[in-house]
């Protein structure tokens, strides 16, 4: 069966292709809600697509509405936030958490 774990996915990545080339050189957008379903269960070996529609804008936060479908209808609904960071200073600020050895 098609997993959870593997529709969220494919919800995040579409959602970031959809914003990414409009994004300026040396950003990107990170993950930073998720609420969705799965709606109905997907045979292996059937195909699965997601749509994501950006919904709203507020500064550098995104909310899209997504939605995943098998060849049968839709599995899965909800909806998806992510934030604009400049990648470097994003890597960055991460990194500084690691704690020194």
């Amino acid at each position: 069966m098609y997993s959870t774990p593997s529709m969220i996915t494919l919800m995040e990545m579409t959602s970031l292709a959809a914003v990414a080339p409009l994004l300026p050189p040396g950003w990107s957008t990170v993950g930073t809600d998720l609420n969705v379903k799965h709606l109905s269960a997907t045979p292996l070996g059937m195909n699965v697509c997601v749509q994501a529609e950006l919904l709203g804008v507020d500064g550098r936060a995104l909310v899209f509405k997504v939605e995943a479908f098998d060849e049968a209808g839709k599995i899965g609904e909800g909806t998806h936030g992510r934030f604009i960071v400049e990648n470097e200073r994003f890597l960055t600020k991460a990194a500084g958490k690691k704690p020194s050895t």
